[in-house]
């Protein structure tokens, strides 16, 4: 190891005992933390990490420096919750089951944080082939924490949500009554004897929304959320604009599928809370927002509007910026004219994020990251896998948790589409300008778009190809570009999906997609009169890509693409579009390179073998 390295562990080490003498409860303020160190004596610099020698070797990544604390052996806890009221028609009381290691300074009387990872997945399947269950760490999610965490004094939790694995109760799909559950296992995580006070819920998708739906309960106990591509709010998540993502209509059936062990109690765990969500998907793809049982369903099941001003804590957000699974509108979306991600900066809330060019994977997941193809991440695998994730975390989770260190920096590490990382005060970049492509210069294949089954070929397409953008200079677009696109609908419904494309090199650089019946964005359908002329304001999903100097555009639109449904009309319901009265804009950046992020990739790193 390094000299300069030895001598930044050996004073972060010395500093975290002498910090772990001390008992800790509650949460630090600022000044109390920030009091503790200089973080730049204490870890080596982001800027400077791809200088210093990583482990490499193993499926995740991990610390600069193992801790000095072995794991305790698994505990386990069963605790009862009142769920009066809850459940139409369910019990009034259930269990919630988890397993937790301990760290061996707790021997000694310490009190030492928890990260958590709560999950429907424990135990989960047909006998034979079911997922380990709470009391065996978890792959990548469990090992990652327990390996990196443990050995520096944090307790790794692993919680099963209502009616799965041991805990009871019903499976309440990512509605109150499984809120309710999670809320109370921070509790009781937060206030053991063993415990400082202070918990952070980690995870993936369905492990990521479980942390926003702790959030949203706000217990003082939950000091920082890290969610990895986790689902924020489940009506955007599946329909975009009114458009419907194909698995929209079995989503909710299948995860009732995650309170199944096939056993005699399976059927006591079907509450009316979820026999209703088998009907949500069908429902909203064929009335939208004509029927309010089910946007009740949908608005119990958003969480991250429920989170601002009730939650206390920080949040970590990790996503990857070709995700298909949670995509980066969870994000960046929300109501028209929100973007979450900034909107809880101005709220107050101290925010960081790691944004990368993957899908729905880990930052450090390069395995994954080694499947990607061409246009959907391909052109960045070669410098995409974060093998300083795990220190990047352990910074973030020893000021929040334990106090230590200055405040880590709250910047976004993002990716562009070409592999180049760079650090940005927040993303989008505040200080994008607009640059509006007038439609009406591109060439143009077609007028109509849509028709199904009904057209030779699948339905009509229209394809735009629009001249360079500058014939000198590289075109940086970051942000959410806009799509204000003239068209009449033939019928009371229609859709247009639509990919940018380099239109040199057929690229893809990203997508976006509207039923014309939300043509004014956001959440609300309107009626649509056959012949009325009306705009789409579309909104592409997040993208950070290169359009090389001499490069233009090019916009191929048609009825669905990808993860989506075809229009609920059917064949009936083409769209006439008018290419001369739209407009595109660009949100577009110059950087000179100063914040150009080098992340440690040697040579015999995995994702580049």
């Amino acid at each position: 190891m390094p000299p300069t390295l030895q001598r930044y562990m050996r004073q972060a080490l010395f500093l975290s005992t002498l910090l772990l003498l001390m008992p800790l409860s509650g949460c630090l303020s600022e000044a109390d933390a920030s009091s503790k160190g200089d973080q730049d004596e204490m870890y080596p610099s982001v800027w400077e990490r791809h200088t210093l020698e990583w482990n490499w070797t193993g499926s995740y990544a991990r610390v600069l420096e193992d801790g000095p604390y072995e794991a305790l052996p698994v505990q386990e806890a069963t605790f009862e919750v009142d769920t009066t009221g809850t459940w139409e028609g369910g019990p009034n009381s259930a269990e919630v089951h988890l397993s937790y290691w301990l760290p061996s300074n707790t021997e000694e009387g310490q009190q030492v944080p928890v990260i958590a990872v709560v999950s429907p997945y424990f135990d989960y399947g047909q006998p034979g082939s079911a997922s380990s269950p709470t009391n065996v760490v978890g792959a990548g999610r469990g090992e990652f924490i327990y390996d990196n965490f443990i050995p520096h004094g944090y307790a790794l939790a692993q919680v099963a949500v209502f009616a799965t694995e041991e805990s009871t109760g019903c499976f309440d799909y990512r509605g109150d009554g499984e809120g309710q559950g999670i809320h109370e296992a921070v509790e009781w995580l937060g206030t053991q004897n063993w415990s400082n006070g202070n918990v952070a819920i980690y995870g993936k998708s369905y492990e990521g929304a479980t942390a926003w739906e702790a959030a949203a309960q706000g217990s003082e106990h939950l000091k920082t959320i890290v969610p990895i591509s986790g689902t924020t709010a489940l009506g955007p998540l599946l329909y975009k604009n009114g458009s419907a993502e194909a698995r929209s209509q079995v989503m909710h059936s299948n995860y009732g599928g995650s309170i199944l062990d096939y056993d005699g109690d399976d059927l006591d765990n079907l509450c009316a809370d979820v026999l209703e969500g088998f009907l949500a998907g069908p429902t909203r793809y064929g009335l939208g927002e004509l029927d309010p049982y089910m946007a009740n369903y949908y608005d119990e099941r958003s969480h991250i509007d429920k989170a601002l001003g009730t939650y206390n804590g920080s949040i970590y957000w990790v996503q990857g910026m070709q995700d298909w699974n949670v995509d980066p509108h969870q994000v960046f979306g929300g109501p028209p004219g929100t973007q979450w991600y900034q909107t809880y900066i101005d709220e107050g809330y101290e925010v960081a994020g790691m944004l990368g060019q993957w899908e729905h994977n880990y930052p450090d997941q390069w395995t994954k990251h080694n499947n990607q193809e061409s246009g959907y991440g391909g052109e960045a695998i070669h410098n995409m896998t974060r093998w300083d994730w795990g220190q990047d975390l352990f910074e973030w989770m020893e000021y929040y948790l334990k106090g230590i260190g200055e405040k880590p920096p709250l910047h976004a590490q993002i990716q562009r589409n070409d592999g180049e990382w760079r650090i940005e005060e927040t993303w989008p970049p505040l200080d994008a300008t607009v640059m509006d492509l007038d439609i009406g210069e591109c060439t143009n294949t077609g007028a109509f778009v849509g028709g199904g089954a009904a057209v030779v070929g699948g339905g009509q397409t229209v394809e735009l190809t629009c001249p360079a953008l500058s014939e000198d200079t590289d075109m940086h677009i970051a942000g959410l570009p806009t799509f204000h696109l003239t068209a009449v609908p033939t019928f009371d419904g229609g859709q247009i999906f639509i990919e940018m494309q380099d239109a040199v090199t057929g690229i893809r650089l990203g997508h976006a997609t509207m039923d014309i019946r939300y043509h004014e964005g956001g959440y609300e359908a309107q009626t649509v009169v056959p012949g009325q002329t009306l705009v789409m304001y579309m909104e592409f999903q997040a993208m950070d890509v290169l359009l090389p100097a001499g490069h233009g555009l090019k916009f191929v639109l048609a009825e669905n693409g990808e993860d989506y449904l075809a229009p609920a009309c059917g064949n009936t319901c083409t769209v006439h579009v008018i290419p001369s009265a739209s407009t595109v804009g660009l949100p577009l950046i110059d950087r000179d390179g100063s914040n150009l992020l080098i992340t440690p990739q040697g040579d015999d790193a995995a994702n580049n073998l």
